[in-house]
This record gives C-alpha cells, structure tokens and sequence, in this order.
C-alpha cells in the first residue's frame, strides 16, 4: 500500500462514537506510514490524537451557520489544494455537504468518502450521507436503512464495515480489582450485595431506563435480589429526566435498590462486575456497541431486538435477544440469564483490527482509481 494522505472531517473532537472511530483510524494511518489529518474544531480529544502522530487542523465546520458555512468552505478547499490528498472522509452531516462543495474547486479530486454512523432522518440533508464515492455503513441496520430512505444510492458504493473492539482493551475474564470493588460499594452501597443489573446509557428516555427499572421491580417481586446500576444518566441538563426515573423507582419500590450514576471511565469493570447487561433503547440503534463489550469481557446481555442491538445479538449471543415492548419476555429472559447463563461466545466477530483493516482497505482501493 503506498502512503496515502488522508482527511477526515467531523465537528469536535469531544465524546461518541464518530470521535471514538476517527481516533482509530488515524491511528491504523499513522501505524501504516500513512498522513493522517483531522479536521474538527477542537475538544478535548485533540490532544491525543496529536500525541499519536496525527495532524489536527482546527476549522469549525459544524456550526449550523450560514455565513460560518461559507467560510468553511473556502478555508477546507485552501487546505485541500495544499495538503494533496488521496481520500478525504466526512462522518457526520455538515462537514459533509462543506466537504462537497469545497472539492469542486480542488483538482485532482481526492475520492470522497462518508461514514453512516447512525440511523439519520430521511430527507435531503441527511441524504448527503449517502453521496460518496463509498459509503461506509456501521451495521448491516443501517445499509438497509441507507438503502431504504435513499433509495437511488447505488448499492455498489455501500460498505459495511462494523465498529469493532479490541480484546486487549476488553479482555475475556476481566476482574476489577478488590480495591475497585470496595470503593464501588463504598460509595454505592446498595451493589454491594444482590444480583447486579447494569445499563449504561446517557441521560435520554431513548436510552430505555424505565423499562429497566420495570424489569428491576418485577424480578424483585419474584423473590429475586436484584439491584440496578444506571451510569450516564445522571447528566447536566437532563435533571427533569432523572426526576421522571427518581419518582418511577419510589413508585415501584425499588429506589433503594436502584443508583443513578453519571458516565463513568471505568465501564470495563463495571461490565465484569455485572451479572447481566441491558440494552432497551427505545429506538433502533446504528450499532450494538455494549452488546459486543460486555460479550467481550465474558458478561451476559439482554436486549430488544431491533437495529443494531438485535443484529449483535442474533449473530453472537441470541439468548439476549427479546420482542421490543414483551416485558413478560424480558423479565422470563432475565430469570433465566441470571438462574444459569450460557457460556458467552467463544469470539467475538467485530474486532477494531478488523474495522481498521478494512477501512484502510478500502482508501487503498479508492485512491488507486
């Protein structure tokens, strides 16, 4: 593979899963002897993506402005002419249509390429998505849903390629240490004893948080000494949210037995200390992110199946998999997973070597065009 220059475009470089997936590709860049740039306007990523050999160029190209638009797209097609590159990747929306309305004074054209990272709304501007040269989707979920909302994508140009994990980060059999756990109950006295049920998830009702609070105050009823662990919810801006849950949880009974926790750094332990891992988004996700981590670690899951979540679930673990909206399902499901759960699958199909991989692939192949 000769080196290549490559770009790639996103808003900031704060938190997600697009920041998540830019970071690791810039690193697979830089690993093969590659040029890697970013372009985003800061955040506090930024710094270890310099510390790892890649360039970051600060330009916002995210602000929903027209006139800030406009100057984006003159300072993005200056750095273009000057950096030469092979590819140029937009993964989100506006970087997007900045990106394709700069590349029409640059010559020679790099190949265009975007990334579908979640299941956008139909229409016009989310359909830029669909406009490169190859169109990387996260999940079989979102090629078809690609495919269904746009539906004069030519399907040639569509590539799946999975988010994936690295299994040294998520290694089978991790245990926190005894420190970690007695801080953990320390703090959180109510994990300390009982069967412990964890869904991380931000501060949404997209998340699905009452439905785990139901499945808590069902199994509890049946004698089972479950206790619940909500990390993400707590989050600023989203207190009249965590009140509806505060005020669920009195109402069923269960709120001495339930912590509302903000995110947390430590979810690996957090997973291995889990006797069962939920995923209950109302709404179908691109990708089932905790469906494979917690399967990593070694740990059972349980979740609807729909989207992503459903499609991880049936290729590597479909025990979890239950009806979206069958609490009965769900609540015989978790009895289950809890009284014996399966062994977890042997390996787990979606690595971050095999995403790099991939994707470095395909940017060899488009710029040999």
């Amino acid at each position: 593979m000769r080196p290549l220059t490559v770009v790639q475009l996103l808003p900031a470089l704060d938190s997600g899963g697009v920041e998540r997936s830019t970071l690791e590709i810039a690193a697979a860049l830089v690993a093969a002897g590659h040029r890697s740039v970013v372009v985003a306007a800061g955040g506090r990523l930024a710094p270890a993506l310099t510390v790892a050999g890649s360039e970051h160029i600060e330009l916002d190209i995210g602000r929903k402005s027209p006139l800030a638009a406009w100057r984006a797209v003159r300072a993005l097609r200056e750095l273009l002419r000057s950096a030469k590159p092979d590819i140029v990747h937009a993964r989100s929306r506006l970087p997007a249509w900045i990106a394709r309305v700069a590349l029409r004074g640059v010559t020679p054209r790099p190949a265009f390429v975007t990334t579908v990272h979640g299941l956008n709304s139909p229409g016009r501007y989310s359909g830029v998505m669909a406009s490169g040269d190859a169109v990387i989707c996260v999940s079989d979920t979102v090629r078809d849903h690609v495919r269904r909302q746009w539906p004069g994508t030519d399907p040639s140009r569509l590539v799946v390629i999975p988010r994936g994990v690295d299994p040294a980060a998520w290694p089978r059999g991790f245990a926190p240490s005894p420190d970690w756990r007695r801080d953990l109950a320390a703090r959180f006295p109510a994990l300390a004893e009982g069967r412990l049920l964890l869904l991380p998830g931000r501060g949404t009702r997209l998340k699905g948080h009452a439905h785990a609070l139901r499945l808590l105050a069902t199994l509890r009823a049946d004698g089972i000494d479950a206790r619940l662990w909500l990390p993400g919810v707590v989050q600023a801006g989203r207190e009249a949210y965590l009140g509806e849950l505060q005020a669920l949880a009195a109402s069923l009974g269960i709120a001495d037995v339930v912590v509302f926790d903000a995110a947390r750094d430590d979810l690996r332990a957090a997973y291995a200390t889990a006797d069962l891992v939920l995923q209950l988004s109302d709404q179908p996700e691109a990708f089932g992110r905790t469906v494979i981590e917690a399967l990593a670690i070694g740990r059972p899951v349980l979740g609807w199946d729909h989207g992503g979540v459903g499609e991880s679930l049936r290729a590597a673990w479909p025990q979890g998999a239950v009806g979206v909206g069958d609490h009965a399902a769900l609540a015989a499901r978790a009895r289950a997973l809890l009284a014996a759960p399966p062994p977890p699958p042997v390996t787990i199909p979606w690595t971050l070597a095999a995403m790099q991989a991939a994707t470095l692939e395909l940017y060899d192949r488009l710029a040999a065009r």
